[in-house]
């Protein structure tokens, strides 16, 4: 049973990515437990969804990694382009070591989204507990905007309220800025799924309440096994769902993306 298992789990990781252009790529790791040399290690299980061009949620890939780094990462997203991964123009993902730099190894020409979720949480750090909700509440307006100038309008406004009472907070959010603002570049419609790693973080939910019980993995092969199967099923269930955005509207995303690269070439002419 565990041969039949362990050829499908495979032949699920290693089938081709035919289904793109994938616009839109979620990725994020999983700590694990794993027996391996008599003691008991921590390992990453990396996975990564994306969006294909038929507008469908797709699991695109899953490895285990002993060290969540930059090389780790690197030689994850080497092996999904190997496998046909292309067309990504956004990936978004907490700011894991190197996962960046990784990403603009691999996939050029893609921007990155840091989930705001995550942000909210490390700068929220920065200021005392009491005055943590107001602060929230501030930040969350910058996404609470119509349109990309206004999004860029009310950080602005954001960032020079909080300068005098909460310095090292405006001067986290001001260096930020690029990371958290992505989404805004990309059509309306899809902001809401693209601007955190929220459907990410829910996937994962889902893997932890079947590796919770087992605890303690006897190998990675058992790892790649269980997990494997729980996104071999959650894939099929995402294929017969009805589709996570429209072809249209992924289209418009596409277009948006040549349009400023476009302007950009042009900005850089004039310049020279």
């Amino acid at each position: 049973m565990a041969k039949e298992l362990d050829e499908a789990v495979e032949a699920f990781r290693s089938r081709p990515l035919d289904g793109g252009p994938y616009t839109y790529v979620w990725m994020d790791a999983l700590a694990l437990k794993v027996r391996e040399g008599g003691r008991v290690v921590s390992v990453a299980g990396v996975i990564a969804t994306g969006v294909n061009a038929d507008g469908y949620r797709e699991i695109l890939g899953l490895d285990l990694v002993t060290t969540e780094d930059g090389a780790g990462w690197l030689a994850f997203l080497r092996s999904l382009v190997a496998r046909g991964l292309s067309g990504v123009h956004l990936v978004i993902s907490d700011a894991h070591p190197g996962l960046v730099d990784a990403i603009g190894a691999a996939l050029p020409g893609a921007s990155w989204q840091r989930c705001r979720t995550h942000f909210m949480r490390n700068l929220l750090a920065k200021v005392p507990k009491v005055t943590g909700p107001f602060v929230a509440t501030l930040v969350r307006s910058i996404f609470a905007q119509p349109d990309g100038p206004a999004v860029a309008a009310q950080f602005t406004r954001v960032c020079s309220q909080l300068e005098n009472q909460f310095p090292e907070a405006a001067a986290l959010l001001e260096e930020a800025e690029s990371d958290i603002l992505a989404f805004a570049s990309f059509p309306t419609e899809h902001w809401r799924q693209i601007w955190s790693n929220n459907p990410q973080e829910r996937l994962n939910r889902e893997i932890r309440r079947r590796t919770d019980v087992v605890g303690i993995f006897p190998n990675r092969t058992a790892v790649i096994r269980l997990v494997g199967m729980v996104l071999c099923e959650q894939n099929d269930e995402w294929m017969v769902a009805r589709r996570y955005m429209g072809v249209e509207s992924l289209a418009k995303a596409r277009l948006v993306v040549v349009e400023g690269e476009v302007e950009e070439v042009k900005a850089l002419s004039k310049a020279s």
